[in-house]
């Protein structure tokens, strides 16, 4: 965490051009300063300091940034409107309406935030959450740019003393810095204030998390920096043999980056390559490559490890080579290389391009293009997007996350987000193109519309004659779009069909998944799930026609809610193979961790070979002779059976909080044809599931092949996605659980 300093004005002086004290910059900055102490004089913060500390701060960052004086003198006024009673005539007649109108939008945002206070005491706090969120990217997006980096500055110095606060606050402003002012931060390129963001808002929403990693990084500090000075000293030399001068640094450390890479790649932190490693600082874009070789000649290149952001930059405008290789320890080390204009960038982002010089604002046109395309970006969605919960997710995806740039054929510029498919393509260009969408080529190779699309390549959507999409285009599980957008208007375009028609389609869906699953249930059961959204079932079938409930949320909500159904009892055997019917004696055991047992420890269980139980399944243990607790579906067969002698034997289980995969048993059946088990696998294998055993059974005559495969899955929702995959194959017919 960062260590606080005490600043002074001289201190934001020091970073404007050289002056005397008539410069009018330094003279500006001089009497906002001297307003805004009169102004706040006998307030304090929470911590019990001095108010003005946290104006000085704001205006300690900006002024590091070099952003021109009306920004620095903002900064420090952009409490006095609302926290002081400032007259706005007094304040513009002080500073000039340049000045006021920044400290204005500041003002806006800071009211905006306490909308978001006042709403987490609501009843319905997530979605008047939302809501506040919504306004307040609007309001940064809609007034002097400048306005952001002022906010930005504000929220980072909050966050840096927010120990003072309750809990609670100290949360909601957690929360906040991640969804909203870290993604800003980051899409703008102000790479040291987004990582110091997350971390202080990881630091709260995680404590436990945040301190065994600031652990991990400060043990062996030493014997670390150590052997940095080594590398650093070895590929000095390396570099002097070839005449090219360069600065090589240690790295800086992000903990809420090696925890998302962590998470993300499901890696230990010993397999994480970025938390030591070197920067190297060269002249120019040739001796960025030239270094890339001297350091791969120097030390074994890790495989996959290798990323060239010089060629393909971010669309943040970063750029550097970034490479991971095994050092002379034999441990990994990750190496950046760039230009020290590049360094700047990466550092600063937009502010980067964005001086103040003798007297002059310089704003460039990478700052501005950088900036506009936020702006447009957020506006864009609020045309288009009603729903506040949409609102704020496509903004999440779409507009802060990182980007790939691709072609039509004509050779304009489609800005997309990553993993975005040919079909997110295609609504991009127009709603109709996204409508009558019925195949794409990329690079002139024919694609599937789940294609995930890469920076560089031009797409040509091939259009249909019907109009109209697709209802699985909205299915989470086949992967069709990624985009917010395309999904709103395909959801539009089947608003438009009528309710009948989509409550017709909604049965379907949901008929279709309960099969799939081998679950009994009603309708009616199924709408209860989500009655707090829709009164009826006629309504909950109608949001599954049009789009608005996915057959994965309803697999979701299935999870630990299975009807039971009567079916023969278990007989009272020794070590209950009765018990296990049907299904292969060789399917493996669930590793106790997994389950829970409610007031006992320590007992070996297994999993019902007779229904193979999954996490989201209703279950029950019976207790063997010998054998420990078997676990069982709730509506397993030889439970709702038992005869009253053995109901004794049974006991309250449920699922334990570990991650483990489950033995599940699962049927395709499908017209048989050349290719059909090696695509079957494909789907399973990219879906990174683990197939235990795959057979066939006896063609019939009219081809029709069953194909009986067992999955180890890790939950009833993961399931549900493979096997809608799978029922997408060519051919296939029909995919679902056997039970």
């Amino acid at each position: 965490m960062p260590q606080l300093r005490d600043v002074t004005i001289e201190d934001i002086l020091t970073f404007l051009p050289e002056g005397d004290a008539a410069d009018p910059a330094r003279d500006l900055i001089r009497r906002a300063y001297a307003f805004a102490f009169a102004a706040h004089d006998g307030q304090t913060r929470k911590s019990g300091e001095p108010f003005i500390i946290h104006p000085l701060n704001v205006a300690y960052l900006l002024a590091k940034m070099h952003f021109d004086p009306a920004v620095i003198a903002a900064g420090l006024l952009h409490d006095v409107l609302e926290d002081c009673d400032v007259p706005r005539p007094e304040l513009e007649a002080q500073f000039g309406q340049e000045v006021l109108l920044l400290v204005e939008g500041v003002t806006k945002l800071d009211q905006v935030e306490e909308r978001v206070k006042e709403d987490s005491m609501m009843r319905f706090r997530d979605l008047q959450e939302l809501e506040s969120l919504r306004k307040l990217l609007l309001a940064m997006v809609q007034d002097d740019v400048r306005v952001i980096f002022i906010k930005l500055a504000d929220r980072l110095h909050n966050m840096r003393t927010l120990g003072s606060l309750p809990r609670e606050s100290q949360l909601r402003a957690a929360r906040e810095t991640l969804e909203i002012f870290a993604p800003v931060a980051n899409r703008l390129g102000i790479w040291v204030w987004k990582a110091e963001l997350e971390d202080l808002a990881f630091c709260y929403l995680n404590p436990p998390m945040f301190e065994e990693l600031e652990r991990l990084l400060t043990t062996h500090q030493e014997a670390r920096d150590a052997r940095l000075a080594e590398h650093i000293a070895t590929l000095q030399a390396a570099l002097a043999q070839e005449e090219i001068h360069a600065k090589i640094k240690g790295r800086p450390k992000h903990i809420y980056s090696i925890y998302n890479k962590m998470r993300r790649k499901n890696l230990p932190f010993a397999r994480i390559y970025d938390t030591a490693g070197l920067r190297v600082l060269v002249e120019n874009n040739t001796q960025c490559y030239q270094v890339l070789g001297i350091v791969h000649q120097l030390w074994t290149p890790v495989p996959g490890e290798f990323d060239d952001y010089i060629a393909h930059p971010k669309p943040n405008d970063y750029q550097s080579l970034h490479t991971a290789v095994i050092g002379n320890s034999g441990l990994p080390l990750e190496i950046q290389i760039r230009t020290y204009y590049m360094d700047e960038v990466a550092e600063l982002g937009v502010a980067a391009h964005w001086r103040y010089k003798e007297n002059e604002v310089l704003f460039s046109q990478e700052a501005l293009e950088q900036i506009s395309s936020v702006r447009q970006s957020v506006q864009e969605y609020t045309d288009e997007v009603d729903d506040v919960r949409a609102f704020v997710a496509s903004v999440r995806t779409d507009v802060f996350q990182d980007r790939v740039y691709v072609f039509t054929p004509h050779g304009r510029l489609i800005d997309l987000p990553l993993g975005a498919t040919p079909l997110d393509f295609a609504y991009a260009v127009h709603t109709e193109i996204g409508h009558t969408c019925r195949g794409a080529k990329v690079d002139g190779r024919w694609t599937p519309l789940h294609y995930q699309l890469k920076t560089g390549e031009q797409v040509e959507i091939i259009r249909g004659r019907k109009d109209g999409p697709s209802r699985d285009w909205l299915n989470d599980e086949l992967g069709y779009t990624k985009t917010t957008r395309a999904r709103q208007k395909i959801k539009q375009w089947f608003r438009r069909q009528g309710r009948e028609q989509n409550i017709a389609q909604g049965r379907l869906t949901v008929d279709k998944l309960l099969r799939r699953l081998e679950l009994v249930l009603s309708m009616d059961e199924v709408a209860e799930l989500f009655r707090k959204r829709y009164l009826n079932t006629e309504d909950f079938l109608a949001a599954v026609g049009i789009g608005d409930i996915t057959s994965a949320a309803i697999a979701r909500r299935l999870e630990g809610y299975i009807s039971q159904f009567d079916e023969k009892p278990p007989d009272d055997d020794e070590d209950e193979g009765d018990l296990y019917t049907g299904t292969p004696a060789d399917l493996p055991d669930v590793v106790t961790g997994a389950i829970n047992i409610r007031g006992t420890g320590g007992i070996l269980t297994h999993l019902g070979k007779c229904c193979n139980p999954i996490p989201g399944d209703d279950v029950v243990g019976y207790i063997t002779r010998g054998r420990g607790v078997t676990v069982h579906r709730q509506d397993c067969p030889n439970i709702t059976r038992m005869g009253p002698q053995d109901l004794e034997r049974l006991i309250e289980v449920d699922w334990g909080p570990d991650k483990h995969t489950f033995p599940i048993q699962v049927v395709v059946t499908a017209y048989d044809r050349s290719g059909l088990l090696r695509d079957i696998t494909e789907v399973i294998s990219d879906s990174d599931i683990n197939m235990a055993s795959l057979s066939t059974g006896k063609r019939s005559r009219y081809s029709i092949l069953p194909v009986y495969i067992t999955l180890e899955v890790p939950d009833l929702s993961t399931l549900t996605r493979v096997l809608g995959k799978i029922e997408q194959i060519r051919n296939v017919l029909d995919a679902r659980r056997m039970v």
